[in-house]
Formats: C-alpha cells, structure tokens, sequence
C-alpha cells in the first residue's frame, strides 16, 4: 500500500516532486518528501490505494440433484428420485449451490415412472413385465418351431425343462428328441396350463402309433414327451403344440429315426400295420380297473368291443393283395386272429372273472403268437414283441410327468 500524504494542502497538478513550469517549488523539509513517494513500481490490479476482489470458485452442484435426474431417466425406484428431487430443492435454496433444473427435471421424471409403475400394478402389466424380462434374461425370442420328421438336442440336455431354443440335427445320429405331429392350438385368450396339457396329452399320444406305426419296433426306452405353449410364449403368437418321442432317461438319447409311416413302409408293411392298428385301438380301450373282479361287467363291454376290431381286422388283412412271398404268412395269420376272435367273444360272456382272464389268455396267445412273428418276419417288420412293466397293467406307461413347456 502506498504512504498517505502529509496533511495540509497538496499541490494543484497532483503530482511529481517538481512544480510546472513557472510555478514556485514549494519548501521541502529535511529528512521529508514533500510528496508521498513509492518503494517501487506499483503492482497492477490497484486503484487509489485498493486492490481488486480476488476470483471466488463456482458453487457446486448438489448430489442430490444429480441422483434425482439418474432415477427419474432410469425409472428406477421412482419414489426415491421424488424424495431426492424435493430434498435437493430445498438444499440449493438454503446453501446457494447448483442444480436446480436437474432437481426439476428428476421430480416430473420420477412421478412420472411413479405413475406408470401404479398403472401397471392395477392393471396386471407388472407381471406382464416381469414375463417380459425373464424370457429376455433367459434368451427368449420369438416361438421356435420344430417340423415333424425332425430330430433335434436341447441346449439343457435334457427334456424336463423348459425349453426356449434347440439345435437341429440328423436323426441318423444320436439326439435328444425326434418330433412326430405338431399340434395347432386354436386362437384366442390362453386357456391355462393345465388346459393346454390336457390337449397335448390326448392329441400326442393319439397321434404317436399314426407316425411309429410298428409298435414292437419302438424301443422301451422311447416315450411320448411335448413342448407346449407357455402364457409368455402365447403373447408372441406361439399356438402350437410339439409332440416327440424322447429317452425316458434324463440323461439318455435316441439313435436313428423312430418313423414308420407310410413314407417309410412298402404297400405291404403299411397294409398290415394299418390292419393292427385296429386292434391296438381296441385294446386301448381297455377298463381302468385293476383287476377283472373289480370291474368284470366293464371287461365284458371291453371284450365285446375286441370281437368287432379283430372282424375288421381280418377283413383288412384278407382284402389287400399281398406278394407272393408274404400272401401265405398273413393267411395263416388272418386264420390265428378267427381264432383269437372266437376267445374274446367267449370271454365277452364270461360268468366270472376266473373265466374272463382263461379266455383273455388263450387268446393274447394267438394275436402275438408264433403266426404273427412269421408274418413280420416276411414283411420285414420287427418280430420282438414289446414288453411292459407289471405296474402298467399290460399298457404303455405314458408320459405326462414328461410333458415340458414353452
């Protein structure tokens, strides 16, 4: 700071240790400037003695304005961004800091994802969301189809999961599944998990022996598994059901195709399957009970039933125009089935059911008896005849415990 003046006047012109020109110098006392002098240069930024204000920093801006925008953009936790939004409002105005176009800003975003989020609680689109995130997680697309005739591997390995992509392969070789029908659901609102099961158990099995038509050349460890629509999947427009023969064994695969149809049968094979497909029909038909004095009145319905499949079957069998090689083994077995006929008409009118199962017996003996492994063997079919397990009851187990979702 520069020394102040000595009091009294000071000279007019203000400054200098001389007068101007023609003007008196004024007295100068010993030891005394007669002027205030400076050390040295003054230093810039003074005036009249007076430096100017230093530079102040910005104010910062709130944090909490800055979370309140993040939430409100991300729709995450609306309610927390509201808080925020009105909380950081509140700060900037007692403290002077920045922010408060951010604040706004994360408010209305906020009570606008509040808003949404209310919305689409009332109104069952949460859940619908979720779905929708799930599927998204998991890699979910839209619905995959698989065509019948076609053999494929799940990406888990196994078919008791749910499914949501496979990879196709030969059926030469080993996989995880070969499908045999694709079921169409019709349009409309999703029935409900268990009403689409209920349809793919009837129409998969129903439709499993029109595609593996020789039931003794489908291997033990085969089963009827599907893939069905799922509430999620229904949204993307998937309405079908996908019927396939897969290993009981979650762990297991089949090898080479299960298909014998009549793309894959000779005029031959395909006549005489077509002829014992009558009779399996009639057998499905069987009573529920497990044994025949539980229900011997519902047995004797049953057999009267068989009477009539074995009449057309035998028809069938002797109306075609067989080869040459294979007319005598099918006589002989059209005579065999007569015979057999004549047991389930027997056992039709059985007094009890001691008779009923004699006369059941002769007569399983003469349908897969030595006569109709000759035929096979002529027609090139298999001659192994399936076996079940006892807890069957004589039938094929099923697969409902099998049956997965898409």
């Amino acid at each position: 700071m520069a020394t102040p003046p000595p009091s009294g006047p000071q000279p007019p012109h203000g400054g200098g240790p001389f007068s101007p020109p023609g003007q008196p110098q004024p007295y100068a006392v010993p030891g005394q400037q007669p002027y205030p002098q400076q050390a040295g240069p003054q230093p810039w930024g003074q005036a009249w003695g007076q430096p100017y204000p230093a530079l102040q920093p910005p104010s910062p801006v709130n944090g909490l304005a800055i979370a309140a925008l993040v939430l409100g953009v991300l729709c995450f936790l609306p309610g927390i961004g509201l808080v925020l939004g009105i909380v950081a409002l509140v700060q900037i105005r007692r403290k002077g800091q920045r922010g408060k176009g951010m604040a706004v800003a994360g408010i209305v975003l906020s009570t606008i994802g509040a808003l949404l989020m209310t919305l689409a609680f009332t109104t069952g689109g949460a859940r619908d969301a979720w779905d929708g995130f799930r599927d998204a997680a998991t890699s979910a697309g839209s619905p995959f189809s698989v065509n019948k005739g076609e053999c494929f591997d799940t990406l888990s390995g196994s078919l008791e999961d749910y499914a949501y992509d496979v990879d196709i392969v030969p059926c030469d070789g080993e996989h995880d599944a070969e499908v045999f029908a694709n079921v169409p659901m019709p349009d409309g609102e999703f029935p409900g998990d268990d009403a689409v099961t209920g349809v793919a158990d009837e129409e998969c099995y129903a439709r499993s022996e029109s595609y593996a038509m020789d039931t003794w050349a489908l291997p033990a460890e085969a089963d009827v598994y599907y893939f069905t629509p799922t509430r999620q999947s229904w949204r993307y427009g998937d309405r079908e059901i996908t019927c396939m023969f897969g290993n009981v064994d979650p762990e297991g695969s089949l090898t080479g195709s299960l298909r014998q149809d009549q793309t894959t049968l000779d005029d031959d094979q395909f006549a005489f399957l077509e002829a014992e497909a009558i009779l399996n029909d009639a057998f499905e038909g069987m009573p529920d009970a497990e044994y025949v004095e539980d229900d011997l009145a519902g047995h004797k319905a049953w057999a009267a039933d068989v009477v009539q499949a074995l009449e057309r079957q035998t028809r069938a069998l002797r109306a075609h125009d067989w080869e040459s090689s294979t007319e005598q083994a099918v006589t002989d077995y059209a005579k065999a089935l007569d015979q057999a006929r004549k047991q389930w008409a027997a056992a039709s009118e059985a007094k009890d059911a001691d008779a009923f199962s004699d006369h059941w017996d002769k007569a399983h003996r003469l349908t897969d008896g030595p006569k109709v492994v000759t035929a096979r063997e002529a027609l090139g079919l298999a001659t192994e005849p399936p076996t079940y397990d006892a807890e069957d009851g004589g039938e094929d187990s099923g697969g409902e415990e099998f049956g997965t979702e898409v």
